[in-house]
């Protein structure tokens, strides 16, 4: 039988995590791929061990497709974030996932770049590639 580690039960629950929604708006180049590059310089999550703040440099890349992104709703989505106990990787992954929800890109890339901690440094890349239609 393994030890506990302390971080059972901590994490069961993000992929059913309610955050805000992310509205989008029509792409009016739909026919071409072009990327989008939106980058959070103050990304603020909490560390669900030890409940100290976890500060990131977020950039969110993507290839739209029939809708962009509407920054104002990404910023109160990122804001959401303030108050909740969650890993780096979760982050990274939870963000990619609503992202990819709510405009259906084309591609994506969320890179999550978080400062040091304890002279640890994290960055967490997670990607989406549109299956292709056969």
């Amino acid at each position: 039988m393994s030890q506990p580690t302390g971080y059972d039960d901590l994490q069961t629950h993000i992929r059913q995590l309610k955050t805000p929604s992310i509205e989008t708006w029509e792409n009016q180049y739909s026919d071409r791929d072009y990327t989008i590059e939106i980058t959070n310089l103050e990304f603020t999550a909490v560390c669900p061990k030890t409940g100290l703040p976890d500060f990131a440099t977020l950039c969110i890349t993507y290839v739209p497709d029939q809708a962009c992104v509407e920054l104002k709703s990404l910023k109160e989505y990122f804001l959401f974030y303030r108050d909740v106990g969650i890993f780096h990787e979760h982050v990274v992954n939870k963000v990619l996932e609503d992202f990819v929800e709510a405009c259906r890109p084309r591609k994506a890339e969320v890179i999550g770049d978080f400062n040091i901690r304890g002279g640890i440094k994290t960055v967490v890349r997670a990607n989406y590639q549109k299956p292709t239609q056969e």
